[in-house]
């Protein structure tokens, strides 16, 4: 699907920074910009090369300014803020079509001069193209300068005065572009017909090369101190960049003439042609489309949504899941949740193999990573569900395949998580008297709620969170299957699983709501809740003390995922009970709030200082990502008929709408908790695009 924008899109220039694009290279780089071609956040750049996958960032190429010159008219093309807004560059009022579908294009027109912009980044290489289609229609000739902006540092970083930057001419190029370029615009009689020159930037230890068939010169070194970036002021983050220009290309297109300018990026001398890095990104984001067999125009949106996640991990030679843009990084917890949509579902069953196999080999006393090793750094394991995720995952990935190799293999793996589970390993995991799974200990937050402000937890949930145990009852029972054909294990899962079934009904279970409680808590920051009644019962017979104050009564969407799993622990009149509830109390179009707006603890805006983000994080604001359980929930308990069918694809629409906002052709990590009007957060996450892809497969494949 082309998403197509017009200048209604942009009265204002606030309003066009509003949405932006991603590109991705399945290294760990990327390139982004607004919708007016503006960074609005300082982790947006047209090169953000990625020089150890995938996450050793460096913003190279940050944004390119561009100025018209037509007779005595001088006008910039491009558009971006600055602090006090007086410098702003307004290109914008010029421009009058924005378009993404594989790759972003903009296009402007000026007294009779029409140009169109693209910008493209190759697959499996730290280069970028970017096309200047100048139709100039007017009397008199026009120049295009262009002017980009560096920083050779890593993301995130803001680059120092002191600074410099060297140009160095290697030799030409004796094939400089290939016939395909020849022919990238009819008519055009400059693009590709003279060898061109490589030129290599270098600074801060860092070297890129350039090459382009305009005219380049360096140019008296300049610093933009104050670019101002809206949506980082927005968040209490880094407000201001610094930038360097130190070299413009040049393009000069005669009157009644049409011609190209084209200039390529990256971190190897020997870069391609506009028109391959154009061929090779399209047909890669059609084979991830069409992979899938999904009939649904958005589904197949989201499927090429889901490749831009996948990216290679030069640490474990393996394919893995980047969990945000721009900011996040692979986590074990994400990438178990994001597999199931981003792979399965679009039938990538390799790149799933090459994701569990990854996990497989560094589970560490029954626990998957949740941060993986960077150069000497050992990995990180301060994760609850990533291990119980892994079983559920194996499990979904041989019922797609029925790959009885896969399962043998990673069969040791996952009786080694159950068994350090029983009997307990780091983080305070381990399975109480009742069968149930406790976490948590100290100041570790284990669960995905696992937000920290220095010794304040926002979301405790230590004791027995109900998503955990809802993961334990279902990788009980998946080992109950899958151990049958394994005659030499003698451990009895199914008997365990009933075991943990019964307690997860007799403690969890809210008849007066008619929902799950959140947590069966220990005592945490002071906040005792006095047992009675059965529950009080169900504790005291499983062996349960003083260290359980009483469960928590919080309405929260983790309870979800207790009905959606493959496996069911409640009976189904409570699953349709929580189905009913979580709408009525949890439910928007873009996502499930984390808690309902009745609790005083509700924070019903996500924004400002860290602090106060942290504290609403997981505290009222909507995720996208439970949406998927929450439709699968529905579909289940409705018994997969053609009108509750129906009713989800109707109530799919808005995520049609949500693919437009934000970043374009992508589903953003958050929204406010109390009006979820715009994204917030990462504006592309993969588990959004996972779990709501899950939904469109199960639509037309169930």
């Amino acid at each position: 699907m082309e998403f197509l924008y017009g200048k209604q899109d942009w009265r204002t220039f606030e309003r066009g920074e509003e949405n932006c694009y991603l590109m991705t290279n399945g290294l760990g780089g990327f390139s982004s910009l607004s919708m007016i071609g503006s960074c609005s956040r300082n982790d947006q750049a047209v090169l953000m090369a990625c020089l150890h996958s995938p996450n050793h960032r460096y913003n190279m190429v940050h944004r390119l300014e561009e100025v018209l010159t037509k007779g005595e008219t001088v006008l910039h093309l491009s558009s971006q803020d600055d602090q006090c807004h007086e410098k702003r560059e307004s290109g914008y009022l010029y421009q009058i079509r924005f378009s993404y579908e594989d790759y972003p294009q903009w296009a402007y027109l000026v007294d009779g001069v029409e140009i169109i912009r693209t910008i493209a980044m190759m697959q499996g290489k730290n280069t970028v193209g970017v096309t200047y289609e100048i139709r100039n229609r007017s009397d008199e000739p026009v120049t295009l300068r262009v002017f980009p902006h560096l920083q050779f540092v890593p993301k995130g970083v803001r680059m120092s005065r002191n600074q410099s930057f060297t140009f160095e001419e290697v030799s030409p190029r004796q094939n400089a572009f290939s016939e395909a370029a020849r022919n990238v615009t009819a008519g055009s009689s400059s693009v590709g017909e003279n060898p061109q020159s490589v030129v290599r930037i270098s600074s801060n230890g860092q070297h890129l090369y350039f090459r382009t068939n305009g005219t380049w010169e360096k140019t008296i070194p300049r610093f933009c101190e104050t670019l101002y970036y809206a949506f980082d002021a927005r968040d209490g983050k880094m407000e201001l960049g610094r930038t360097a220009v130190g070299h413009v290309v040049s393009y000069t297109v005669g009157a009644g003439r049409m011609d190209t300018l084209e200039i390529i990026y990256g971190l190897d001398a020997n870069s391609p042609s506009m028109p391959e890095i154009l061929a090779g990104l399209k047909a890669y984001r059609r084979y991830w489309r069409e992979r899938a067999g999904l009939q649904d125009e958005t589904a197949r949106d989201l499927c090429a949504a889901a490749s831009q996640f996948i990216s290679y991990r030069a640490s474990t030679a393996r394919q893995t899941i980047l969990a945000g843009f721009p900011f996040f990084e692979d986590w074990g917890r994400d990438t178990m949740i994001a597999l199931l949509g981003c792979c399965l579902s679009t039938r990538q069953f390799h790149v799933a193999e090459s994701i569990l196999r990854t996990f497989m080999i560094y589970c560490r006393k029954g626990l998957m990573p949740n941060l993986f090793p960077e150069g000497k750094d050992a990995p990180g394991y301060n994760t609850v569900d990533a291990a119980l995720l892994f079983i559920i995952a194996v499990y979904e990935y041989f019922c797609r395949t029925q790959d009885r190799v896969f399962v043998e293999s990673a069969y040791p793996v996952m009786a080694d998580i159950i068994d350090w589970y029983e009997k307990g390993t780091d983080y305070g995991i381990h399975m109480d008297a009742d069968g149930l799974i406790m976490a948590g200990q100290g100041l570790d937050q284990v669960t995905w709620m696992d937000v920290r402000v220095g010794e304040i937890l926002p979301t405790p949930r230590h004791g027995k969170p109900v998503e955990i145990n809802a993961y334990w009852y279902n990788a009980l029972r998946i080992m109950d299957l899958f151990g049958r054909e394994y005659p030499e294990n003698n451990k009895n899962y199914g008997v365990m699983a009933q075991r943990a079934a019964e307690s997860f009904r007799r403690l969890f279970w809210n008849e007066e709501v008619g929902a799950l409680r959140d947590v069966i808590s220990e005592a945490a920051n002071g906040n005792h809740v006095r047992i009675t009644g059965s529950a009080a019962e169900d504790i005291g017979a499983f062996g349960g003390s003083g260290a359980f104050p009483g469960p928590d009564d919080q309405i929260r969407c983790n309870q979800i995922w207790a009905v959606s799993l493959p496996f069911s622990i409640l009976s189904p009149v409570q699953e349709k009970a929580v189905v009913e509830t979580v709408f009525r109390k949890l439910y928007t179009p873009y996502g499930l709030r984390t808690l309902d707006p009745a609790d005083r603890q509700f924070r019903p805006f996500y924004g400002g200082a860290q602090l106060d983000r942290d504290l609403a994080y997981h505290q009222g604001t909507v995720w996208t990502f439970p949406l998927g359980g929450y439709y699968l929930a529905y579909l289940k308990v409705s018994g997969y008929s053609d009108e509750a069918k129906q009713y989800v694809r109707q109530q799919l629409r808005s995520i049609e709408a949500a693919l437009r906002e934000g970043c374009v052709g992508q589903l953003p990590e958050i929204y406010d908790g109390q009006n979820p009007i715009s994204s917030k957060g990462c504006f592309a996450q993969a588990w959004s695009v996972g779990e709501i892809l899950r939904v469109y497969e199960c639509l037309e494949n169930h």
